[in-house]
């Protein structure tokens, strides 16, 4: 669908014109006209699909319209990071390019104080449209400095990955403070039961729109290498010299992994720099614009940022470890391919993580491509996915062969003699022995019990010769 077949305000088509978007995506083209409607909308798609214009064009166009009050805010987009605040901020100024006094601020943590007064200024002049992270904003209405009475527009963005985060009873406490006319948007990845509880909490009758939940881009070419952990450094090295890197992402799954990696490819020769959540904003702003501008070919990062980096020609995604679930191996790999591109995306596998990977394969509904070790890194160990469930089944084979004389079908079991809780006294079972030998047997059994026990007492002591008393020291 063109984008101009939908009722969009024609400022906004211009900037879209200048942008070179000409047609919309699936998700775009289902919950644009919902939303022009005015109705709550649940989207749910793939990263990489279009999402945030989804959101941002419609509302951009219904403020540009008006009927909505001057100087207050009108609308809160809610982010998981403060890359994808700032990302989100950034389309933002491109959509509303020609649209005249529709304002925007974005507020998210890990600034300055002049950060914070600038943040703050902007929503108390009513900003039009505020970006922000739970927590910062929380801090904000905590000291009274935003007014939410008025807002019209409630979206959460990666509302998934806000809930993974923890961000939960900030996401409800927020939403506490809003009018209850108002019209929410959440949209996300995939639908897990904590995101349907979310939704039926704040959303009314909302339209849901399901495209392709959670499985990566057709065009990115997946593969894997089955390695040791100590052949994964060398392994990528490897890669590098047989094709320069260039937009690449390396994805590890901590930030010592993240800071040792990035320092072991920089004394290696290549251009790289490090993202995670112990850089301070300045920084991580700073190791961002160097990776967009292309002044650096590698960029190293934790999953944290795995959905804050936008970038649409990233040629190569590595996972250096496999991801905890499906979810983040999607996120993950969906860096590349976007925009129609094609991409690779390669993932390392040692030899613990293999039914983790399994898993991921099991949930792609295909087997991942695994490409052999060059002969320079030497050889990994074997993929072997089914040697829990084979060790398994021959544990319980020993366990059936154990007994050998195993009763056939049907065949009855032999009547043996019960004994009862007293040691010693026969069941009604065993009245097939002698009356007399029931007798003896029970006057035994009394006469033991009348018999006291003897009791173990310490070995004596053989006695030595006398020892030769000497007479005590007399004191001098």
């Amino acid at each position: 669908m063109d984008f101009y077949d939908l009722d969009l305000n024609d400022l906004v088509l211009d900037a879209l014109d200048d942008m070179n978007f000409i047609e919309t995506t699936p998700i775009q083209e289902h919950t644009i006209p919902c939303i022009l409607e005015g109705r709550d909308v649940m989207g749910i798609a793939q990263t990489g699909t279009g999402k945030t214009a989804a959101y941002l064009l419609p509302v951009l166009s219904l403020l540009q319209d008006g009927g909505f009050p001057k100087d207050a805010i009108n609308c809160i987009i809610m982010s998981p990071t403060r890359e994808l605040a700032q990302q989100i901020d950034q389309a933002m100024q491109g959509f509303s390019y020609y649209l005249d006094g529709i304002s925007s601020v974005a507020v998210y943590g890990g600034n300055d104080g002049i950060r914070y007064e600038q943040e703050k200024k902007g929503m108390q002049q009513g900003a039009d449209v505020i970006i922000a992270t739970p927590g910062r904003l929380i801090s904000h209405i905590s000291l009274g400095n935003v007014d939410l009475s008025k807002v019209s527009f409630f979206i959460l963005d990666e509302a998934d990955r806000m809930l993974d985060m923890g961000f939960s009873d900030d996401i409800l406490q927020i939403e506490k403070n809003l009018p209850k006319d108002r019209q929410t948007i959440l949209f996300s990845a995939t639908m897990p039961q904590k995101i349907q509880q979310l939704a039926r909490t704040i959303l009314n009758n909302p339209v849901e729109v399901k495209l392709a939940v959670s499985k990566p881009a057709e065009k990115i070419q997946q593969s894997a290498y089955v390695c040791y952990e100590a052949q994964k450094l060398s392994l990528i090295k490897y890669l590098f010299k047989e094709q320069k890197p260039e937009r690449v992402i390396i994805f590890t799954g901590s930030k010592i992994k993240t800071k040792d990696l990035a320092v072991s490819l920089s004394r290696a020769g290549f251009n790289v720099c490090a993202m995670h959540s112990d850089l301070a904003q300045s920084e991580r702003d700073e190791a961002m614009y160097a990776f967009r501008a292309g002044k650096v070919d590698i960029l190293v990062a934790t999953d944290i940022v795995a959905r804050g980096i936008d970038i649409d020609d990233i040629q190569l995604v590595i996972n250096f470890d496999v991801p905890h679930d499906e979810e983040d191996y999607v996120h993950r790999i969906g860096r590349t391919a976007r925009a129609g591109r094609n991409g690779r995306a390669i993932t390392l596998v040692n030899e613990k993580d293999q039914v983790r990977f399994k898993q991921i394969e099991k949930f792609l509904e295909k087997e991942v491509e695994k490409s052999p070790m060059p002969a320079e890194v030497g050889e990994g160990p074997s993929y072997n996915q089914t040697e829990k469930k084979e060790r398994k089944g021959d544990r319980t084979k020993k366990r059936g062969s154990r007994g050998g004389n195993r009763r056939k079908k049907g065949e009855k079991k032999p009547a043996q003699p019960s004994v009862s809780a007293k040691q010693g006294e026969p069941s009604q079972a065993s009245s097939s022995a002698p009356k007399e030998q029931k007798a003896e047997t029970k006057e035994k059994a009394a006469e033991q019990k009348q018999k006291p026990k003897k009791r173990r007492g310490r070995r004596p002591q053989k006695k030595d010769k006398e020892p030769v008393q000497t007479p005590p020291s007399t004191p001098q």
